[in-house]
């Protein structure tokens, strides 16, 4: 099936990990896909892309004016974007009373303030076509917090806020906002983590698997597609029934 055949889509955070993977199912599925990263374009990752027919643009997502430049870009050449996944985020663990205020702002600045900067810049772009699929990355731990992460927990519960609001707003443009809510999900970082802590997170995911980069990929193919067009202000939770 070619799901999203003819359809360009925008995936921020897309050079490995649950970005990387839902890229590769995007282009499977037909769509021109353009990841945004801050990978130089030497890297192994990023040519990887490339040689897997995908578009690469060094674009940091709290800076303006490259979030601009890229768009304008991919506009020219394609003409349109029917699609925005804002997957970029990272995380800056520390207990609260070993936070610094710096350590706080980063991780708003990239996963909440992220995600204002590029909606803003690709929404005027879908208001004009009349259509538009707008999915951003939350966490489970943007409902369920978790030990040294107010930082991040609070960027992912706002995540939700904010597209719950624009649904409201831009659902009678054709376009629909929704957010993606990943369990305990098997990547670069989980591979380094102690075996311990591993066993102890397996042991609360009733299927009794961590998930897969693939699982949240799919995910975001549903909420993209022209199946998930009465989908708006919704929260996909892919936990394995954490809860």
């Amino acid at each position: 099936m070619n799901t999203l055949q003819g359809k360009t889509a925008i995936i921020t955070g897309g050079a490995r990990g649950i970005g990387k993977a839902t890229a590769t199912l995007f282009r499977q599925q037909g769509a021109h896909v353009i990841v945004w990263d801050i990978f130089p374009e030497s890297d192994s990752i990023t040519r990887d892309l490339v040689k897997n027919n995908m578009t690469y643009h060094e674009v940091d997502v709290t800076i303006t004016e490259q979030i601009r430049s890229s768009t304008t870009e991919v506009i020219d050449r394609f003409g349109k974007v029917d699609i925005l996944i804002n997957n970029a985020g990272i995380t800056q663990d520390r207990t609260f009373l070993k936070m610094s205020e710096e350590t706080w702002k980063k991780v708003i600045d990239v996963n909440l303030h992220g995600a204002f900067n590029v909606t803003k810049a690709i929404l005027p772009v879908m208001k004009q076509a009349g259509y538009g699929r707008i999915i951003s990355a939350s966490s489970i731990n943007g409902f369920l917090g978790a030990f040294g992460q107010t930082n991040y927990a609070a960027s992912k519960a706002a995540l939700v806020g904010f597209s719950k609001a624009l649904a409201k707003e831009v659902g009678k443009y054709g376009i629909t906002v929704n957010v993606i809510a990943p369990g305990f999900i098997a990547t670069d970082m989980t591979d380094q983590m102690p075996k311990h802590v591993l066993e102890q997170a397996l042991g609360q995911i009733p299927v009794e698997r961590v998930g897969t980069t693939e699982d949240i990929a799919h995910g975001y193919l549903y909420l993209a597609s022209e199946n998930a067009g009465f989908v708006n202000g919704s929260v996909l939770h892919i936990n394995g029934g954490v809860f």
